[in-house]
C-alpha cells in the first residue's frame, strides 16, 4: 500500500518546507490540489525541493488549459523528478468552467475527457518516438509536430494519469484511459461499491484492462482519531465538506444512494442565497455517520485491510508535531505499507 498526504493548496513559498516535511516523514506521494492556487507550480516548486517522494496533481482542472499544455508541462515534471510525477486530471463542474474559467462545457464531459486523456498520450508518444501525429477526435485533435517544438524522449515511462470521478460516466473513463482511478472526496463506502467502482470496471472491460492494470486510491468520507473523542469532533468537521459538495447538484448521485436527494436540494438552495452557515447547521447527525467511516490510528492497519482491499494507494493523516507522535506515525504508517491488497473490490473478482 502507497501511504500518501497533501502539500500545496497555498502560497508557492510555503511549498518547499511542506514536502520536505513529507519526504522526511516516510510518505510515498504527496498530492496537490487546485482551489486557489496554480496545482502545476506547485507540483514543479516540489519537484525541485524534493529527492523521492512521489509528487502528483489531486486535481488538475483540465478543460480550461489544452491537452497539449498538460502534456508538456508533464513530460518536464516526469523528467525533472525523474519518473516520481502522475498528473490527476479533473473536469470541475459546469458553473465553474463557463462562470470561473470562461470555457465552454460540453454536452459530454465524460466523452471529452477520455478523448483529452488520448490525446496527452499521444503526445507522450510522439514526444518519444518522434513519430508524425495522427490523433483526431470530435473536441480535440493533434496532427502537428516538428522538431523544433519536440522535446525528445525521457529516460523515464510516461507520467501516469489519474482521473478524478464521482459519477459513472466519468468512472467508467477512468477504467477504460486512466491510470490512476481518484474517487472524489464527496464519496460514501455504499456510493463507491454500488456505483463507482462497478463503472470503472465497465470501462476496465472496455479496455481489455484488468484490475492489475490500473492504481485505485481509498476513497470516502474518513476520520481517524487517537479516541472516540477525537472521532466525534473530526465528525462535526465534515459538516462543511458534505455541506459544500451536497450543494452541487453534479453530486446529487452520492445523496440519492442514500434516499437523500431532498437534503442535496435543500443545500442547493441554501447556496443559491449564499447561507453557508446555515447549510452546515442543516446536516442531521446521522448523515454525518452515514458518510464517514472511523477508526482510531491504532486499528488503522485493520481498517485499510478490511475496508480498502480494492486500493492500492491511500492518504492518511496523523499528528506529527513531538517526536513521540512522530514515532507513533512512523510505526502505524509501516504497518500500512505492509499491506499487500489484491487491489479487486470484493465480490468482483471475477468481473474483469
Amino acid at each position: 500500500m502507497k501511504v500518501g498526504t497533501g502539500f500545496g493548496g497555498t502560497w508557492l513559498t510555503e511549498v518547499p518546507a511542506s514536502i520536505q516535511k513529507a519526504e522526511s516523514l516516510g510518505y510515498d506521494f504527496a498530492s496537490t490540489p487546485e482551489t486557489q492556487h496554480d496545482s502545476m507550480l506547485a507540483a514543479a516548486v516540489a519537484a525541485a525541493y524534493s529527492t523521492k517522494i512521489g509528487i502528483q496533481t489531486s486535481v488538475t482542472i483540465a478543460f480550461p488549459r489544452s491537452p497539449m499544455v498538460l502534456a508538456m508541462e508533464a513530460w518536464d515534471l516526469q523528467h525533472m523528478t525523474k519518473g516520481r510525477f502522475a498528473i490527476g486530471l479533473g473536469s470541475q463542474v459546469k458553473g465553474h468552467n463557463i462562470n470561473r474559467f470562461s470555457t465552454e462545457w460540453p454536452g459530454a464531459p465524460a466523452t471529452r475527457m477520455k478523448e483529452y486523456i488520448r490525446m496527452m498520450r499521444a503526445v507522450f508518444h510522439s514526444f518519444r518516438t518522434g513519430e508524425k501525429p495522427n490523433y483526431v477526435g470530435k473536441y480535440y485533435h493533434y496532427t502537428l509536430m516538428t522538431p523544433n517544438f519536440n522535446p525528445g524522449p525521457i529516460e523515464y515511462d510516461d507520467p501516469k494519469i489519474g482521473l478524478a470521478c464521482v459519477g459513472d460516466a466519468m468512472a467508467r473513463v477512468a477504467g477504460e484511459v486512466a491510470d490512476v482511478v481518484m474517487p472524489h472526496g464527496f464519496m460514501t463506502d455504499k456510493y463507491m461499491r454500488d456505483v463507482l467502482l462497478p463503472n470503472v470496471a465497465i470501462g476496465m472491460k472496455r479496455a481489455g484492462k484488468t484490475w492489475n492494470d490500473i492504481e485505485v486510491t481509498g476513497g470516502g468520507f474518513t476520520v481517524f482519531g487517537e479516541s472516540e473523542s477525537e472521532i466525534e469532533q473530526g465528525l462535526e468537521r465534515l459538516r462543511q465538506p458534505i455541506s459544500f459538495y451536497g450543494s452541487t447538484r453534479s453530486y446529487h448521485e452520492v445523496f440519492e444512494v442514500h434516499n437523500l436527494k431532498d437534503l442535496g436540494i435543500q443545500l442547493h438552495e441554501l447556496s443559491l442565497q449564499g447561507k453557508w452557515d446555515e447549510m452546515r447547521r442543516v446536516i442531521p447527525e446521522d448523515v454525518l455517520r452515514t458518510f464517514a467511516q472511523t477508526s482510531t490510528y491504532d486499528k488503522l492497519p485493520e481498517f485499510i485491510r478490511d475496508h480498502r482491499e480494492y486500493a492500492k494507494r491511500i492518504s492518511v493523516a496523523m499528528p506529527t508535531s513531538t517526536p513521540e507522535q512522530r514515532e507513533r506515525f512512523a510505526h502505524v504508517m509501516g504497518e500500512i505499507q505492509k499491506i499487500r491488497t489484491p487491489g479487486v473490490p470484493r465480490g468482483m473478482e471475477a468481473a474483469v
